[in-house]
């Protein structure tokens, strides 16, 4: 027998399958706003929720914030009714919700999970039965169903509860991690397969069909804490192995042994090996963040995760590293770094991308300054820096003229817009942190 609630559910996947939903997307930042764009190509009707004002008057005046997003983009979802507002009180005109608001970590490296907290306390006055709400911030496992879905009942003012069962109404919940690389043009994001756990059949049916408008693959598991720790894993995974080759990078400058050129022997074997190359330290907001996440929650299970926290040390040392290469490589030329005139190209946390988020480059900076270095930055996504969570550099773009000038001009990150060659005959010292000078011959270079 068909329940009100069944029928009201096959209703709600009828109107996704003929595009007439309406979706509302939290968090119009770096994965919020491109899957909002990705939804409105599908024909969507979107709206953007943001509570940062100039986001969303720039979005409603058609123009972008992100270098990668085009103008033009915005204004073709436009045209497809996406809108930005501040307003949360329309998430009451919403079929789905998706959250995509950081998950940063505090001055102790523990998960900050209050942009979270702020925005469901923020959605649970405006929400109704049978609409779907799916978390897609990186968090740990257990914060869909231990934090999002007991304050969703909680302030509700309806008393509805998290549906659980087909015939149970309420609100539908469910985990749903961003799988997003800025940058990375070689996978089509409809072919990204979209993993998601959901508290309950009803929200399971739901998630299904709305990513399965816009994505190829849907990867169901069995629960959002499942869902959360694929997410965390995935991170974890690229983070070991960075961590695993920044070390051998470090042996292999005392042995005299090329690192990068090991790695490429290496990946020439046809199984059993994935190539990761080393830097100046992690950045973005995964990878640098992800592990202390796992290693908090797993504190409360009584377990270290000791591999995890050993990777994590010496991924968060390399900074400190690319600083005492820098010092004994100008003291090869009789100067200290205390006064020596450096300049730091990049500041983004991996090439053509404007995203500063954990990024290794503002941590060299400040140490930089700490010695006593007179530092500058030049960087074509960044005409000024100022003030984030956990810098504050207040400094302005130095055109890429005379390099001579400096004592050491440092490769941070690997922009494709610079003149590596170039950059090398005019400059005095280049310490290379990327490989990015691979090819040139010269006795300028120091790679670390």
């Amino acid at each position: 027998m068909t329940t009100v609630t069944q029928t009201r559910l096959a209703e709600l996947k009828h109107k996704m399958e003929i595009r007439e939903v309406r979706i509302g997307i939290i968090g119009m930042g770096y994965v919020g706003l491109p899957l909002a764009l990705l939804f409105s190509g599908e024909r969507f009707r979107v709206t953007g929720f943001d509570i940062a004002p100039d986001k969303v008057n720039t979005l409603n005046s058609g123009s972008s914030y992100i270098v990668r997003i085009l103008p033009a983009a915005i204004q073709a979802a436009q045209q497809a009714g996406f809108c930005a507002t501040s307003d949360y009180s329309q998430i009451a005109e919403m079929d789905a919700v998706i959250i995509c608001v950081p998950t940063p970590l505090n001055e102790h490296h523990e998960p900050d999970l209050s942009f979270v907290t702020g925005t469901v306390e923020s959605i649970a006055p405006h929400t109704h039965e049978g609409q779907l709400i799916v978390l897609e911030s990186t968090t740990y496992p257990g914060t869909t169903e231990e934090i999002v879905a007991p304050m969703l009942e909680a302030g509700n003012p309806n008393g509805l509860k998290v549906a659980r069962t087909l015939d149970e109404p309420g609100i539908h919940v469910a985990f749903s991690p961003e799988r997003e690389d800025p940058g990375n043009d070689t996978v089509a994001r409809p072919d990204i397969p979209k993993v998601v756990g959901a508290c309950g059949p009803a929200a399971v049916e739901l998630a299904t069909a709305l990513y399965g408008a816009i994505f190829r693959q849907v990867v169901l598991v069995s629960s959002p804490s499942a869902a959360e720790m694929t997410k965390l894993l995935e991170n974890i995974y690229r983070c070991v192995n960075i961590a695993l080759v920044n070390e051998l990078k470090q042996l292999c400058m005392k042995m005299g042994i090329d690192i990068h050129e090991v790695i490429d022997a290496a990946r020439t074997k046809p199984f059993g090996f994935q190539a990761f190359y080393p830097g100046p330290g992690l950045g973005g907001h995964c990878i640098p963040i992800d592990p202390f996440y796992l290693s908090w929650k797993a504190r409360q299970f009584d377990f270290r995760t000791r591999f995890i926290e050993l990777a994590g040390e010496i991924n968060t040392a390399m900074p400190y590293f690319v600083i005492e290469q820098i010092a004994a490589s100008l003291n090869e030329y009789r100067k200290s770094l205390k006064g020596s005139k450096v300049l730091v190209l990049g500041l983004a946390y991996k090439r053509d991308i404007d995203d500063l988020r954990e990024s290794p480059s503002l941590t060299i900076i400040e140490l930089l300054r700490e010695k006593g270095a007179i530092v500058a930055y030049n960087d074509p996504y960044f005409p000024t820096v100022g003030r984030g969570r956990h810098y504050d550099l207040n400094m302005t773009n130095t055109p890429l003229d005379n390099l001579g000038q400096y004592d050491a001009v440092i490769i941070v990150t690997d922009h494709s817009d610079y003149d590596y060659h170039a950059i090398v005959e005019q400059s005095q010292l280049v310490v290379d942190t990327r490989n990015a000078t691979k090819g040139i011959d010269s006795t300028k270079i120091v790679r670390c």
